[in-house]
């Protein structure tokens, strides 16, 4: 008997769900019938289950209804997921579809993407997101001394010099004192930390280096192969030389960087989802562009834009805020001449309020700048409650330091996105000082100096690039673990970049022109805000700018 239901079923152009066996079979090919006449029904239903075995008599033609939104339904149900949706098809399919209908369908289509070619588990994939704190530096508030600082170069010393025992240029490697004991013209190499850098009157560049047991003095000549390198050695950094003992002097014929070796490609994930990256809001200035910033959450929220640009919004999960989120108070002379709101707490309260219309899917992540409520010295801790309680009642939020590194994304057949971030204090120092950067004009293309610090290993290599605590145990600023992605901001322009298979991102800001860039001759390019789709890893810079 079951069989030749299930026969009957399958005659008229329909599959069987296990349950139908549960109904009564007198009515069959009334219902059968009535199924085959309702044109709506008949041409997108595919399965038969008891349910609609009950209610078809209810069903009537007008009714507006995704089918295979309730068959993706019942799919979820089935696999004991969910049943809100099912049950909410079910009570529009039992009424005799009016006001009722028409608002419960709204409310669950308002949570549903209707995309046809995605099946369920993709849906859900599409809802997914995480973000895990690798390294995060909380405020210590230890007393330091010379000491310490002697202790911290020592530890990046260790460091650097780990990475560069395992380069297969650096063979052979001795220790300065044992480098001085060796006859002239003998081939040497040595791993040592930069204490200064000179130009001699005959052009060359004359370095002193230091390790543990020693100083020596290293001449590169002008028209030597390792000239274009040691024009990009910096004071402070750990390298790596190769050349000739000339007695108290060495000749060096190469210099090694620690550097980034090349991955094999870049990190790709099976999930179409994408990372957006702000940064410089400066809440609370005068020159804040609401307008452009308003224009990015109505964006955000995919209420504005073409109907692709609505799709890349819709599928934004992380949102990378990196630093200066308010303007601050006090930070350099005559600033409340430039301030809004001059209150530090209503500047959060601010900041607050408008991130806090972004959509509650999407994870924000967020350092402190300069600017913000905490320690001018890096490595600086996340955003203080005191003044920035508003803040912390934002519950997409997760707050880290500066620098940090964050893991997006991971699953279990997926090890997700490895995020450095750092504000950038640093870059300003480098750029005034090394050649290659003024020639490549890193003030409007910064990621030229975000590749130059990749190769020292380090964000801050030179003592004086900014203003730092010396920790004991790490060195927040030295780059260990390889980032998938490296984002900045400080420079207010947005810019992209790949180098050695590392994306690196610096970001705009949501504010004008201030004076002090003015007078610096900063060209900042405000409201741009680069999209990652970390499927591909292609990256797009959106334009909110009402200019």
């Amino acid at each position: 008997m079951r069989e030749e239901l299930v026969r009957q079923i399958m005659g008229k152009g329909f599959l069987a769900s296990p349950d139908i066996k549960e109904v009564d079979d007198a009515n069959l090919n009334v219902f059968l019938d009535h199924i085959q006449k309702n044109k709506e029904i008949n041409d997108k239903l595919a399965v038969i289950n008891k349910d609609i075995f009950k209610i078809a008599s209810k069903i009537s033609s007008d009714v507006e209804i995704s089918w295979s939104e309730f068959e993706r339904s019942r799919v979820l149900i089935e696999k004991g997921k969910d049943d809100k949706g099912y049950n909410v098809f079910l009570d529009i399919l039992s009424y005799s579809i009016e006001e009722k209908k028409k608002k419960e369908l709204d409310k669950i289509l308002s949570n549903v993407k209707k995309e046809e070619d995605v099946d369920v588990e993709e849906k859900e994939e599409e809802n997914y997101s995480n973000v895990i704190v690798l390294k995060n530096y909380a405020d210590d508030s230890k007393k330091r001394e010379v000491n310490d600082f002697v202790e911290y170069f020592r530890l990046r010393y260790n460091l650097v010099k780990e990475l560069l025992q395992g380069r297969q240029e650096m063979q052979n490697i001795m220790s300065i004192s044992r480098v001085l004991c060796k006859k002239e013209k003998e081939l040497v190499s040595i791993i040592g930390i930069v204490n200064s850098k000179k130009i001699t009157k005959n052009r060359n560049i004359l370095l002193s280096v230091e390790d543990m047991t020693g100083v020596a003095d290293i001449l590169i000549n002008k028209d030597g192969k390792a000239i274009e390198s040691a024009r990009k050695v910096v004071e402070d950094e750990v390298i790596g030389i190769s050349g000739v003992s000339g007695g108290r002097v060495i000749f060096a014929t190469q210099i090694v960087f620690p550097d980034v070796p090349l991955t094999k490609e870049l990190k790709r994930c099976d999930d179409d989802v994408y990372a957006a990256f702000i940064s410089d809001l400066h809440f609370g200035s005068k020159l804040f562009l609401k307008e452009d910033f308003m224009k990015f959450v109505d964006w955000i929220n995919c209420k504005s834009g073409s109907f692709l640009q609505k799709r890349m919004s819709a599928k934004i999960k992380y949102l990378f805020v990196v630093g200066d989120v308010v303007d601050g108070v006090g930070v350099y002379p005559k600033q409340e001449d430039w301030l809004m709101h001059k209150d530090i707490v209503q500047q959060y309260s601010i900041c607050a309020e408008h991130l806090g219309m972004i959509r509650k899917d999407i994870k924000i992540i967020l350092a402190p700048g300069q600017h913000d409520s905490v320690r001018t010295s890096e490595p600086q801790p996340k955003l203080d409650k005191d003044f920035a309680h508003a803040m912390y009642g934002l519950q997409n939020l997760t707050l880290v330091s500066n620098p940090c590194l964050v893991n997006i994304h991971s699953k279990k057949d997926f090890e997700g996105f490895k995020v450095m971030m750092y504000h950038g204090a640093s870059y300003h120092h480098y750029i005034d000082e090394i050649d290659s950067l003024r020639a490549a004009n890193a003030k409007d293309n910064p990621t030229e100096v975000m590749k130059f610090l990749l190769q020292k290993r380090h964000l801050a290599p030179t003592h004086a690039s900014t203003v730092y605590i010396p920790m004991l145990e790490t060195d927040p600023f030295f780059i260990d673990k390889l980032p998938d992605i490296i984002v900045s901001g400080e420079m207010h322009r947005s810019d992209v970049a790949v180098y050695n298979n590392i994306t690196l991102i610096n970001c705009s800001c949501f504010q004008a022109k201030t004076p002090f860039e003015e007078k610096v001759g900063n060209n900042p390019l405000p409201s741009r805000v680069p999209v990652m789709n970390l499927k591909t890893s292609e990256v797009k810079i959106m334009n909110f700018s009402s200019e």
